[in-house]
């Protein structure tokens, strides 16, 4: 992250056609990296990772005049990146089913052999518990767990209360430890 990134200076040069592809590479350039990382622990994948970010951007970018800053733009990148995530995964799930019965195992076989994985093996058992949860509930998790944000700011993402939310993290984390207590 950019310490000198200031997101009123930001915003304010996206009005202005001439500059606008200067603060978007600032956008880039400050939210890249968190964005990589939430979309990789959905998606596993680097490959799919790098992609679905691009993705992100690219919808971003076409869609930056229907920005009107009610959010903050980190909320509304996650929301984009997250729904390119959901897409992905649907596709996927579509195309396993028609090849697998366990779809999950097809991510996990592609998590093993995916040379930019450089995790232990307690690391692929959270991402194989992670699997195991529903998508909106890993993402709530991979946003609490490893973002630290806050619930108000994904109550903004995914338009749900904060009590819901909270709730889903719960949830998420005792079928966590259940899974790895099961495994270890």
């Amino acid at each position: 992250m950019n310490s000198s990134y200031d997101e009123r200076e930001v915003l304010a040069l996206l009005q202005d056609e001439s500059t606008q592809r200067k603060a978007f590479g600032m956008i880039v350039e400050q939210y890249g990296e968190q964005l990589y990382w939430q979309i990789r622990r959905m998606v596993l994948s680097h490959e799919d990772a790098n992609d679905l970010l691009q993705n992100t951007f690219i919808k971003a970018w076409t869609s930056i005049d229907y920005f009107r800053g009610e959010a903050k733009l980190s909320t509304w990148l996650y929301r984009i990146a997250l729904n390119e995530c959901l897409t992905f995964l649907e596709k996927q799930r579509a195309m396993a089913q028609v090849s697998l019965d366990d779809p999950e195992a097809a991510i996990v076989q592609k998590l093993e052999g995916d040379a930019f994985f450089s995790g232990d093996r307690v690391q692929l058992l959270l991402q194989k518990a992670l699997l195991t949860l529903p998508e909106k509930q890993r993402m709530v998790f991979n946003l609490k767990y490893y973002q630290d944000m806050k619930y108000e700011e994904m109550s903004q993402i995914f338009g749900t209360s904060v009590g819901a939310l909270k709730a889903s993290y719960h949830h998420a984390v005792k079928k966590i430890e259940k899974f790895l207590a099961d495994e270890l």
